[in-house]
C-alpha cells in the first residue's frame, strides 16, 4: 500500500510502498476513505510524544471501510462503514470499566502508539470497544473532519464543561479545535465569545456562532476585554490552542465558580505553564483536562448532526491528496489557511 512515512523526527515525509497491514486477532483492518490532517500529527512529527518511534506514519482521524477482520471480533464485518476514536479503549481497565475509554490504560492510538491512517490502510486493535458505526447520511469526510478535533471539542463543551444555555462561553484559539468549540457551544444555546490572533479566522467564528470576537493582537488586555463582554467573566473558557498565553487568559477571564478547559497540547517548555492559582482558589474555579471521545459516546453526538443541529462539515477548508498532506503537514505550526484539512486521495 501506499503510506506517507518520516524515517526520523523533523525530516521530510515522503510517499512509500509499504507492506499491506493484518488484523490482530481482536482487530480489523480499515480501508481508509478520508483522514484528517491535525496539529497533534505535526507535534507527532516533531518529537513531542514520547510513544512514536520512526520510521511512522501519521495520522489519527479516519473514516473507512472495514477490509479484513479478526478472528476475535464479532460486531464487525468486512464492508462495515466506520469511524472510531483517537484513543481506541482495551475495554478491560479500570477506567474502561468506568466508562472512559479516553483515559485507557493500555489505550491504542492510530499515529502515535502504532501506524496510522495517511496511508490506503490501517490496522485497528480493540475493534469491538472501539469502532463506530456510520450512517449512511454521513459522509466519509464528514467523519474524518470529526477526528480528534470535533469529538474532543464536544466532550469539552458537553461532559467537562457541562455547558448550559444563556452561559457565555469563551474560546481561545479559532483553529479546528476552537470552531468546533463554538459550533458545538452555540448548539446548545451558549453564548460565545471568540479569541484569535487573526482577522479570518475570528470572522469564520462568527460563521460557526460566535456573537463576539476578540483579536488578542490587537488588544491590549484580554482577560478584561473578554470580562466586559461577558458581563463578569465567561462561565466556561476553553483553551483551544494550547499556549502558556491562551492557558492562562483563558483561566483568568472566568467569572466566579467558572470551568476552564484545556483541550490544546501544551508541550515542552509549555508543558508546566503558570496558572493564576490565587483567583482559582478564591473565586473556586474548576479546572478540566479534554482528552478525545469514547466510542459509546457518538451516538448523542451523531444524532445531533443528523437532525442537523452540528454541521461539522462547514469546518472542512479544503481537500488534499496524501502527497500534499506530505508537504502540509510540516508546516501546521504555520497555522495557514481556514478550517479543517481532510485528505481524500490516498491511492496513486
Amino acid at each position: 500500500m501506499k503510506a506517507a512515512v518520516y524515517q526520523t523526527f523533523l525530516q521530510p515525509i515522503t510517499i512509500q510502498t509499504v507492506p499491506d497491514p493484518t488484523p490482530t486477532p481482536d482487530g480489523v483492518v480499515i480501508e481508509v476513505k478520508a483522514t484528517g490532517l491535525c496539529r497533534s500529527d505535526w507535534h507527532g512529527w516533531m518529537g513531542h510524544d514520547p510513544d512514536i518511534t520512526p520510521p511512522h506514519i501519521p495520522g489519527h482521524e479516519l473514516a473507512g471501510v472495514v477490509a479484513a477482520v479478526g478472528k476475535d471480533v464479532t460486531r464487525w464485518q468486512v464492508g462495515d462503514r466506520v469511524t472510531l476514536p483517537f484513543v481506541c479503549g482495551c475495554g478491560r481497565c479500570p477506567q474502561c470499566v468506568s466508562g472512559n475509554h479516553q483515559v485507557c490504560d493500555a489505550q491504542f492510538q492510530p499515529g502515535f502508539t502504532h501506524w496510522g491512517s495517511f496511508a490506503e490502510y490501517v490496522a485497528i486493535q480493540y475493534a469491538d470497544v472501539n469502532l463506530v458505526r456510520l450512517p449512511e447520511s454521513v459522509g466519509f469526510e464528514t467523519a474524518a473532519s470529526l477526528g480528534c478535533r470535533f469529538v474532543t471539542s464536544f466532550r469539552a463543551i458537553v461532559d467537562q464543561g457541562k455547558v448550559r444555555a444563556g452561559e457565555w462561553v469563551a474560546v481561545h484559539g479559532c483553529g479546528g479545535v476552537g470552531l468546533s468549540a463554538i459550533m458545538i457551544a452555540t448548539a446548545l444555546g451558549a453564548n460565545v465569545v471568540a479569541v484569535d490572533i487573526a482577522n479570518d479566522k475570528l470572522d469564520f467564528a462568527r460563521q460557526m456562532g460566535a456573537i463576539a470576537t476578540v483579536n488578542a493582537a490587537q488588544t491590549a488586555d484580554v482577560v478584561s476585554t473578554v470580562r466586559e463582554v461577558t458581563d463578569g467573566g465567561a462561565h466556561v473558557s476553553v483553551d483551544a490552542l494550547g499556549s502558556p498565553i491562551t492557558c492562562f487568559n483563558s483561566i483568568n477571564n472566568l467569572r466566579k465558580r467558572g470551568r476552564h478547559v484545556q483541550i490544546g497540547l501544551m508541550t515542552g517548555d509549555h508543558k508546566h505553564p503558570a496558572i493564576p492559582m490565587d483567583r482559582v482558589i478564591a473565586h473556586e474555579l474548576e479546572i478540566y483536562g479534554s482528552h478525545g471521545m469514547q466510542a459509546h459516546n457518538y451516538p448523542a453526538l451523531l444524532r445531533m448532526i443528523e437532525a442537523g443541529k452540528l454541521e461539522p462539515q462547514k469546518l472542512i477548508g479544503t481537500t488534499i491528496s496524501l502527497a500534499e498532506a506530505a508537504v502540509a503537514l510540516p508546516q501546521m505550526d504555520q497555522f495557514p489557511g481556514l478550517g479543517i484539512q481532510i485528505i481524500t486521495q490516498l491511492a496513486s
